[in-house]
């Protein structure tokens, strides 16, 4: 922490005081970006002739925050808001340990006035690419010669990519299954969600086929664990940290499963493409072209406001020229149209 001067704080040490705080409360990432966006603050003050690390950190002006949106216009809407919150956050900081005599509603206020509103993002993922790579995985069956831990490895992948795509699971969520979390027969799992709520998954009958070959193969290994199997993760580990114990994948091996296993199969221009959560985008998709059935979309991706799920009620490109075709390039329909 910087020393406060004989006269008080400055702008600048209320800051440095404001981001040492952050860090032991947020994320490293977290305390980067706000510090980014308090090291534009601190710019747009000293363009002002109050420069920070000479300015008393009770004549911090509430005003600050229209400059700093107004030159944040030629940041993406993003990094706006990011950066707008930074300064929110330290003008709340400033206010609670009474280093300025803060009107927080009107700083508020001044945000809302100024700040751009993001407009809302459809997500976007290569839908052919992931169809692709499932059925290269539903072809591809691991070599007889493979060692057992490679064999393991590529039927748990296998078995792990067919979950996220055909039930909308999150990474951190697959991760977690138990065996006893998942009913094989019924093709059902329950699992536990974003605000600890519990929810009843369905899984394919594809899914449950190369999850149940999988068991099948890990079967000795589970045996000689010596615990109950409902107690033993879905999707375990097979590498040699990990030896003969059963110890679940982490959501960082989930990732890095999906990373490997799209550069094997799809080559090494497609790395990065394709992540966890793409699979969760290809999901809730897949369930609005199959019904139409918004609602239904919404309770199967588990959504709590529907709004998220309109996001992809969209149509792609592909779809909007091939209707666009059928209307206006259709020659039997023009000439009837035309021969009225």
């Amino acid at each position: 922490m910087v020393n406060d001067p004989p006269g008080g704080p400055t702008i600048a040490n209320a800051i440095a005081a404001y981001l040492d705080m952050l860090r032991l409360a947020r994320s490293d990432d977290t305390a980067r970006t706000y510090a980014n966006g308090l090291r534009a603050l601190a710019s747009v003050l000293s363009e002002r002739w109050l420069p920070p690390d000479k300015t008393p950190a009770a004549n911090l002006p509430e005003a600050a925050v229209g400059w700093l949106a107004k030159h944040l216009k030629h940041f993406s809407p993003a990094t706006e808001r990011v950066y707008l919150d930074a300064a929110i956050g330290f003008y709340t900081y400033a206010a609670a340990e009474n280093l300025a005599n803060v009107n927080l509603p009107r700083v508020r206020q001044l945000i809302k006035q100024r700040a751009r509103r993001p407009g809302i993002r459809l997500p976007q993922f290569p839908t052919e690419e992931i169809e692709k790579l499932l059925q290269v995985i539903l072809l591809q069956e691991p070599g007889a010669s493979d060692s057992g831990s490679a064999r393991l490895r590529a039927m748990r992948d296998r078995a792990f990519l067919l979950t996220l795509a055909d039930t909308g699971l999150r990474v951190s969520e697959a991760c977690r299954l138990r065996r006893g979390d998942l009913d094989l027969t019924e093709g059902r799992a329950i699992v536990i969600g974003k605000g600890d709520k519990e929810a009843i998954v369905r899984f394919s009958s594809r899914a449950t086929r190369a999850i149940t070959a999988y068991l099948a193969l890990r079967a000795m290994l589970d045996g000689q664990s010596g615990r109950p199997l409902t107690s033993l993760p879905l999707f375990a580990r097979h590498d040699k940290g990990a030896g003969s114990k059963i110890k679940p994948i982490t959501t960082n091996t989930g990732r890095n499963i999906v990373r490997e296993r799209v550069a094997e199969f799809l080559g090494e221009a497609t790395e990065g493409q394709i992540t966890p959560h793409s699979f969760r985008h290809y999901f809730v998709t897949s369930v609005l072209r199959g019904s139409g059935n918004l609602k239904l979309a919404q309770a199967l991706a588990r959504h709590k406001s529907i709004q998220v799920t309109q996001r992809y009620a969209h149509l792609s490109d592909e779809e909007l020229d091939r209707g666009y075709h059928e209307i206006f390039e259709n020659d039997d329909r023009r000439r009837n149209i035309g021969g009225g």
